[in-house]
């Protein structure tokens, strides 16, 4: 409803994760680096985590897109919750395995001949699983028996397993040591600072359309990181309900009252900032941020430039 009076073309703060509005910071690259360097060298295990809301699922879109345009096979598990039959039938229908029994071998079977078709074919498959913290120990040493899936130099399957910092608090259980111990690369997603804050609004609103003019004062935009904590999912909510008001109070852009009200709506002035936790290294490869970006470098035009689809606006009844 604010798009016209605002010079935008579409929503630019949609909550939904469009991989056309992945903000590129250092960490973002270095960790969009990892998973797509871990893919092609056949690491095998690729652990990504993150806070909740700080964009670990558009990232992940981002690089399904990208194997996807590469004619990546892939299987996208978005709902944790399965049991291990579950699971893999979600996994073998994801990957366009026809596969007409139940039997635990021989989907096993089936799964193992189609990759060694793939890897005879240099091709490669990769199975990411989304919200992986709520996985059961069944499941995830169900995930870990598929590692075995190998030829004598390489990983058949790569999988990237995606969840919040629970996740690793899970994997570090002594039941799951095996699986821990197979991680070779991680990859984390981290909260905006507040410069990063300003190149994320801007960014949104640029690639929504926007005829350059100043929409977010710069006090209301320091509001916004000091509210959301730089959590982009936040970020994304006060500046769509600020633009909702502001366009309701017939405002040309959004101040600082406006934001401090849509903090108060939703309780944000009440939330205490979190400690960040220090960085795991006990456990996987360490890749370097050097490493990363030339990992990165041969892809990175192929990433800016996903093919262009319209965003669904969810906007706030008023």
């Amino acid at each position: 409803m604010y798009k016209k009076h605002f010079g935008l073309k579409e929503n630019p703060f949609n909550v939904n994760p469009d991989p056309r509005y992945l903000f590129l910071t250092r960490h973002t690259q270095e960790a969009l680096a990892c998973l797509t360097y871990g893919i092609q060298s056949r690491k095998g295990f690729i652990l990504l985590t993150g806070e909740v809301g700080t964009g670990k699922t558009t990232l992940l879109n981002k690089l399904l897109d990208w194997l996807r345009r590469e004619r990546v096979a892939t299987a996208f598990v978005f709902n944790s919750r399965l049991n291990v039959s579950q699971f893999l039938d979600f996994m073998m229908a994801d990957f366009g395995i026809p596969c007409d029994t139940k039997q635990k071998s021989q989907v096993l079977l089936k799964l193992n001949q189609w990759l060694l078709d793939r890897y005879k074919a240099g091709e490669t498959a990769v199975l990411v699983v989304d919200e992986a913290q709520n996985l059961s120990p069944q499941v995830l040493e169900e995930i870990r028996l598929l590692t075995n899936l190998e030829t004598a130099t390489e990983k058949l399957l790569q999988i990237v397993l995606a969840g919040q910092p629970e996740l690793e608090e899970k994997l570090n259980q002594p039941q799951l040591r095996q699986l821990r111990q197979r991680i070779t690369l991680r990859a984390k997603t981290h909260p905006l600072n507040l410069e990063e804050t300003r190149g994320y609004i801007h960014e949104r609103l640029r690639i929504a359309g926007s005829d350059g003019r100043t929409l977010f004062l710069p006090e209301a935009v320091e509001a916004i990181h000091r509210y959301s904590q730089g959590i982009p999912r936040v970020i994304n909510l006060l500046c769509e309900h600020a633009l909702i008001s502001a366009f309701v109070d017939g405002k040309e852009n959004v101040d600082p009252e406006t934001i401090h009200e849509v903090a108060k709506e939703f309780d944000l002035d009440r939330i205490e900032p979190v400690a960040p936790k220090p960085p795991d290294r006990s456990n996987g490869e360490n890749l370097t941020l050097l490493e990363a970006l030339k990992a990165l470098a041969s892809l990175v035009d192929q990433m800016r430039a996903p093919e262009e689809r319209p965003a669904t606006p969810r906007e706030r009844k008023l």
